[in-house]
Protein backbone atom coordinates (compact mmCIF):
# COMPACT_ATOMS: atom_id res chain seq x y z
CA UNK A 1 0.00 0.00 0.00
CA UNK A 2 1.06 3.11 -1.25
CA UNK A 3 1.16 6.04 1.96
CA UNK A 4 -1.89 8.15 1.40
CA UNK A 5 -0.33 11.54 0.02
CA UNK A 6 -2.29 13.23 -2.82
CA UNK A 7 0.86 13.46 -4.67
CA UNK A 8 1.47 9.80 -4.16
CA UNK A 9 -2.33 8.71 -5.43
CA UNK A 10 -1.92 11.02 -8.56
CA UNK A 11 1.34 9.19 -9.27
CA UNK A 12 0.06 5.87 -9.15
CA UNK A 13 -3.26 6.95 -10.51
CA UNK A 14 -1.28 7.78 -14.12
CA UNK A 15 0.90 5.10 -13.82
CA UNK A 16 -2.09 2.57 -13.78
CA UNK A 17 -4.11 4.57 -16.48
CA UNK A 18 -1.21 4.83 -18.95
CA UNK A 19 0.09 1.60 -21.01
CA UNK A 20 3.54 2.50 -22.57
CA UNK A 21 3.91 0.59 -25.41
CA UNK A 22 7.25 0.50 -27.19
CA UNK A 23 6.20 3.18 -29.61
CA UNK A 24 6.37 5.26 -27.08
CA UNK A 25 9.48 4.70 -25.69
CA UNK A 26 11.02 4.69 -29.62
CA UNK A 27 9.09 8.61 -29.22
CA UNK A 28 10.72 9.46 -26.20
CA UNK A 29 14.29 8.51 -27.19
CA UNK A 30 13.84 10.17 -30.78
CA UNK A 31 12.80 13.64 -29.00
CA UNK A 32 16.11 13.46 -27.10
CA UNK A 33 17.79 13.27 -30.17
CA UNK A 34 16.23 15.69 -32.05
CA UNK A 35 16.51 17.87 -29.05
CA UNK A 36 20.16 17.19 -28.78
CA UNK A 37 20.85 18.88 -32.40
CA UNK A 38 22.76 22.58 -31.86
CA UNK A 39 20.75 24.97 -33.54
CA UNK A 40 23.46 27.01 -32.46
CA UNK A 41 26.27 25.35 -34.03
CA UNK A 42 24.60 24.29 -37.00
CA UNK A 43 23.50 28.09 -37.56
CA UNK A 44 27.09 29.54 -36.65
CA UNK A 45 29.06 27.38 -39.43
CA UNK A 46 26.45 28.07 -42.13
CA UNK A 47 26.89 32.14 -41.54
CA UNK A 48 31.01 31.29 -41.27
CA UNK A 49 30.73 32.64 -37.43
CA UNK A 50 32.71 31.18 -34.24
CA UNK A 51 31.57 28.47 -32.53
CA UNK A 52 29.15 29.68 -29.40
CA UNK A 53 30.95 27.26 -27.43
CA UNK A 54 34.24 29.54 -27.95
CA UNK A 55 32.78 32.80 -27.84
CA UNK A 56 31.21 34.77 -24.92
CA UNK A 57 29.07 32.84 -22.62
CA UNK A 58 30.15 29.61 -24.02
CA UNK A 59 26.37 28.77 -24.64
CA UNK A 60 25.41 27.33 -27.88
CA UNK A 61 22.17 29.08 -27.37
CA UNK A 62 20.50 32.25 -28.89
CA UNK A 63 21.56 35.02 -26.48
CA UNK A 64 25.37 34.06 -27.22
CA UNK A 65 24.65 34.06 -31.32
CA UNK A 66 23.05 37.54 -31.10
CA UNK A 67 26.58 38.48 -29.08
CA UNK A 68 28.57 37.61 -32.30
CA UNK A 69 26.52 40.25 -34.07
CA UNK A 70 24.73 38.57 -36.24
CA UNK A 71 21.02 39.34 -35.66
CA UNK A 72 19.66 36.94 -38.58
CA UNK A 73 21.85 34.11 -37.07
CA UNK A 74 20.15 34.62 -33.60
CA UNK A 75 16.80 35.31 -35.03
CA UNK A 76 17.11 31.33 -36.50
CA UNK A 77 18.94 29.89 -33.47
CA UNK A 78 15.87 31.14 -31.43
CA UNK A 79 13.12 29.29 -33.79
CA UNK A 80 15.51 26.45 -34.04
CA UNK A 81 15.31 25.94 -30.98
CA UNK A 82 11.89 26.62 -30.24
CA UNK A 83 10.71 24.35 -32.68
CA UNK A 84 13.00 21.50 -31.52
CA UNK A 85 11.26 21.55 -28.36
CA UNK A 86 7.57 22.05 -30.18
CA UNK A 87 7.35 19.66 -32.88
CA UNK A 88 8.12 16.27 -30.64
CA UNK A 89 5.82 17.31 -28.50
CA UNK A 90 2.90 18.51 -30.99
CA UNK A 91 3.35 15.33 -33.00
CA UNK A 92 2.76 13.21 -29.76
CA UNK A 93 -0.25 15.16 -29.20
CA UNK A 94 -1.58 14.72 -32.59
CA UNK A 95 -1.41 11.33 -31.79
CA UNK A 96 -3.43 11.83 -28.70
CA UNK A 97 -0.97 9.93 -26.17
CA UNK A 98 -1.55 9.83 -22.42
CA UNK A 99 -0.72 12.84 -20.72
CA UNK A 100 2.04 11.03 -18.91
CA UNK A 101 3.98 9.75 -22.18
CA UNK A 102 3.74 13.74 -23.90
CA UNK A 103 5.15 14.92 -20.40
CA UNK A 104 8.29 12.37 -21.07
CA UNK A 105 8.80 13.53 -24.54
CA UNK A 106 8.53 16.84 -23.63
CA UNK A 107 11.21 16.47 -20.92
CA UNK A 108 13.57 14.09 -23.78
CA UNK A 109 13.17 17.04 -25.98
CA UNK A 110 14.75 19.52 -23.33
CA UNK A 111 17.37 17.49 -21.80
CA UNK A 112 18.38 16.64 -25.21
CA UNK A 113 19.02 20.62 -25.41
CA UNK A 114 20.93 20.49 -22.19
CA UNK A 115 22.90 17.40 -22.55
CA UNK A 116 23.45 16.83 -26.59
CA UNK A 117 24.68 13.26 -27.70
CA UNK A 118 26.02 14.32 -30.46
CA UNK A 119 27.60 17.26 -28.71
CA UNK A 120 29.41 15.77 -26.05
CA UNK A 121 26.59 16.40 -23.66
CA UNK A 122 27.22 20.02 -23.61
CA UNK A 123 24.29 22.08 -24.64
CA UNK A 124 22.50 25.24 -23.96
CA UNK A 125 20.92 26.65 -21.25
CA UNK A 126 17.04 25.33 -22.58
CA UNK A 127 15.07 28.56 -22.26
CA UNK A 128 13.87 28.62 -26.03
CA UNK A 129 13.62 25.04 -26.61
CA UNK A 130 11.14 25.01 -22.44
CA UNK A 131 9.57 27.55 -24.25
CA UNK A 132 9.35 24.99 -27.38
CA UNK A 133 7.53 22.29 -24.95
CA UNK A 134 5.45 24.38 -23.04
CA UNK A 135 3.64 26.12 -26.22
CA UNK A 136 2.76 22.62 -27.25
CA UNK A 137 1.25 21.93 -24.40
CA UNK A 138 -0.41 24.84 -23.44
CA UNK A 139 -0.56 27.90 -25.68
CA UNK A 140 -1.74 30.04 -22.82
CA UNK A 141 0.93 29.24 -20.43
CA UNK A 142 3.73 29.86 -23.33
CA UNK A 143 2.19 33.12 -23.96
CA UNK A 144 2.36 33.93 -20.28
CA UNK A 145 6.02 32.95 -19.63
CA UNK A 146 7.15 34.85 -22.89
CA UNK A 147 5.12 38.02 -21.51
CA UNK A 148 6.76 37.83 -18.33
CA UNK A 149 10.29 37.20 -19.88
CA UNK A 150 9.84 39.91 -22.35
CA UNK A 151 9.20 42.51 -19.52
CA UNK A 152 12.23 41.46 -17.29
CA UNK A 153 14.27 41.40 -20.03
CA UNK A 154 12.97 44.82 -21.75
CA UNK A 155 12.93 46.19 -18.22
CA UNK A 156 16.21 45.53 -16.97
CA UNK A 157 18.27 44.27 -20.34
CA UNK A 158 19.18 41.09 -18.21
CA UNK A 159 18.42 38.21 -20.17
CA UNK A 160 19.16 35.93 -17.82
CA UNK A 161 17.14 37.42 -14.86
CA UNK A 162 14.47 37.11 -17.25
CA UNK A 163 15.06 33.42 -17.63
CA UNK A 164 15.47 32.74 -13.86
CA UNK A 165 11.87 34.66 -13.28
CA UNK A 166 10.05 32.81 -15.82
CA UNK A 167 11.34 29.66 -14.65
CA UNK A 168 9.88 30.52 -11.27
CA UNK A 169 6.87 31.39 -12.50
CA UNK A 170 6.28 28.41 -14.97
CA UNK A 171 4.74 25.71 -12.44
CA UNK A 172 2.57 28.72 -10.41
CA UNK A 173 1.20 29.31 -14.07
CA UNK A 174 0.90 25.23 -14.47
CA UNK A 175 -0.74 25.21 -10.93
CA UNK A 176 -3.44 27.59 -11.80
CA UNK A 177 -3.87 27.16 -14.97
CA UNK A 178 -3.53 23.99 -16.10
CA UNK A 179 -5.93 20.88 -16.11
CA UNK A 180 -2.98 17.97 -15.94
CA UNK A 181 -1.06 17.77 -12.85
CA UNK A 182 1.39 15.70 -14.56
CA UNK A 183 1.84 19.00 -16.42
CA UNK A 184 2.66 21.01 -13.51
CA UNK A 185 4.94 18.60 -12.13
CA UNK A 186 7.32 18.77 -15.68
CA UNK A 187 7.08 22.23 -15.23
CA UNK A 188 9.25 21.83 -12.15
CA UNK A 189 11.21 19.55 -13.30
CA UNK A 190 12.17 21.83 -16.01
CA UNK A 191 12.72 24.74 -13.65
CA UNK A 192 14.85 23.29 -11.86
CA UNK A 193 17.14 22.40 -14.09
CA UNK A 194 17.26 25.76 -16.07
CA UNK A 195 17.94 27.34 -12.34
CA UNK A 196 20.85 25.14 -12.47
CA UNK A 197 21.97 25.43 -15.76
CA UNK A 198 21.81 29.09 -15.02
CA UNK A 199 24.22 29.00 -11.71
CA UNK A 200 26.65 30.79 -13.27
CA UNK A 201 24.47 33.86 -14.09
CA UNK A 202 23.70 33.69 -10.73
CA UNK A 203 26.34 34.91 -9.19
CA UNK A 204 27.65 37.59 -11.85
CA UNK A 205 23.75 38.68 -11.06
CA UNK A 206 24.73 38.41 -7.30
CA UNK A 207 28.43 40.33 -8.03
CA UNK A 208 26.48 42.67 -10.60
CA UNK A 209 28.83 41.94 -13.54
CA UNK A 210 26.11 40.17 -15.53
CA UNK A 211 26.18 41.25 -19.32
CA UNK A 212 22.98 43.37 -20.46
CA UNK A 213 21.37 42.74 -23.87
CA UNK A 214 22.82 45.42 -26.16
CA UNK A 215 19.98 48.07 -27.09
Amino acid sequence: MLPNFPLMDMLYNYYTACTCSLSDVFFIILAYLFGSISTAILVCKIFSLPDPRTFGSQNPGATNVLRLGNKKAAILTLCGDVLKGFIPVYLCAYMQSHSLILALVAYAAFLGHLYPVFFHFKGGKGVATALGVISALSLKIALMLLITWLVIALGFRLSSLAALLSAFCAPVYFYLFSHQPIYWLLSIAISILLIWRHRTNIDNLLNKNETKINP
